[in-house]
């Protein structure tokens, strides 16, 4: 796992290449701007990032989730917010590849994967966040069709996606009785809020969907009707990792900033670097930084492998990854001082964007309730 070879290398090699060429050089203008990429979006799929962990014949890489952590970590360093889309967007792929009929998945997936067709999914509602089982949406079937009424909240890309995968409530209250479905974007009776004013991951959109009996075809069922709570959570497993990466990425990028800062930088009749404290905070920093990929690592394997301890390892390292990140990010921008607060630095955007990274994909403290029942075996 620590060792990689040939293939591993340059695989995390294209992703560190794409993020210095591609996103980069304009992250802090289309933070500025609150500018969504696409044309930089379909860059990535010709590269295999559109789906990263998709099957082969419906045009996925099909590669490992272990090389997913490290490609979303690589181009996390160019734009933890972007980065994030790409994550969402292939759990999306992923969904409908794992769960789909075979009409579905080409249908969908292969303009997915080439990121012609940018597509999220859609779990949380305006009044249901942690509680996801509690959701309202509704479908209502009416012959050949289900018939959507309710909203979707804090939806990556809404308003730019060709398609979602949502979770509507098909049946009775709880898990069981919800179901996920494939709705394109121009389903009529569809439509996207303004999109929210945030704190980082500008250059994203976030909006509500909003469903106003929009009819969708029964045939666009993923899985069985009461699956798709199982079908979210399943999903939410790598989710929870590419998070982790993004913010693992990000926080090296800070991390790397720091170094260079500190070198060049004198004070005291010396370079900042030579400081024996300043030193030590960046050896915790480092240490910090490989201990949370070590784990996310040996989480991704687990998901590879299927382990019987994925669900809790996923949320161990999603919950200690995300915190590590923000952490180290937050201290990099102490440490340049006065010019870690301004935004040609690039210092304050991650700080702004790995901070939602401790919140979205469950929270931090979800994260501590999957892996306390873990232990305990409570329900």
């Amino acid at each position: 796992m620590f060792t990689l070879d040939a293939d591993e290398r340059a695989i995390g090699e294209t992703a560190r290449q794409f993020a210095d060429e591609f996103l980069a050089p304009d992250a802090l203008e289309w933070d500025e701007r609150k500018h969504f990429p696409v044309d930089v979006l379909r860059k990535a799929g010709p590269v295999g990032f559109g789906g990263i962990y998709v099957r082969e014949d419906v045009g996925g890489s099909a590669l490992r989730r272990l090389d997913a952590v490290r490609i979303f970590e690589q181009l996390s360093t160019g734009c933890p917010a972007v980065a994030a889309y790409i994550s969402i967007h292939n759990m999306a792929a992923w969904m409908i590849d794992t769960y789909g009929t075979e009409q579905q998945r080409h249908r969908w997936v292969p303009g997915m994967a080439s990121m012609d067709l940018l597509g999220s999914y859609a779990l949380t509602e305006p009044g249901v966040g942690s509680d996801a089982a509690a959701l309202t949406t509704k479908a209502v079937r009416d012959g050949d069709e289900y018939v959507l009424t309710g909203a979707k909240q804090f939806i990556s890309g809404a308003g730019a996606n060709d398609v979602y995968v949502m979770m509507v409530r098909t049946g009775g209250d709880g898990p069981r009785g919800i179901s996920a479905l494939i709705v394109p974007a121009d389903t009529p009776g569809l439509s996207v809020g303004p999109n929210e004013r945030k704190m980082g991951w500008n250059a994203q959109p976030t909006r509500q969907v909003i469903l106003d009996e929009a009819r969708v075809p029964v045939a666009n069922l993923l899985g069985a009707e009461g699956e798709g709570f199982s079908i979210a959570m399943n999903g939410l497993n790598g989710g929870r990792l590419n998070i982790a990466a993004c913010s693992l990425g990000g926080a090296q990028s800070a991390l790397d900033k720091t170094i260079g800062y500190l070198t060049e930088r004198h004070a005291f009749g010396k370079s900042l670097i030579r400081n024996e404290a300043l030193q030590f905070e960046l050896a915790d920093m480092r240490t910090e930084l490989e201990a949370a990929r070590t784990l996310l690592w040996r989480a991704a394997a687990a998901l590879d492998a299927d382990a019987p301890d994925k669900v809790a390892l996923c949320a161990m390292a999603k919950r200690f990854a995300t915190d590590v990140g923000f952490d180290v990010a937050n201290k990099a921008l102490q440490l340049h001082g006065g010019y870690g607060y301004l935004h040609e630095y690039g210092l304050e955007k991650i700080v702004r964007d790995l901070r939602v990274h401790q919140i979205l994909e469950g929270t931090n403290e979800i994260m501590r309730v999957v892996v306390a029942r873990s232990l305990t075996g409570a329900a």
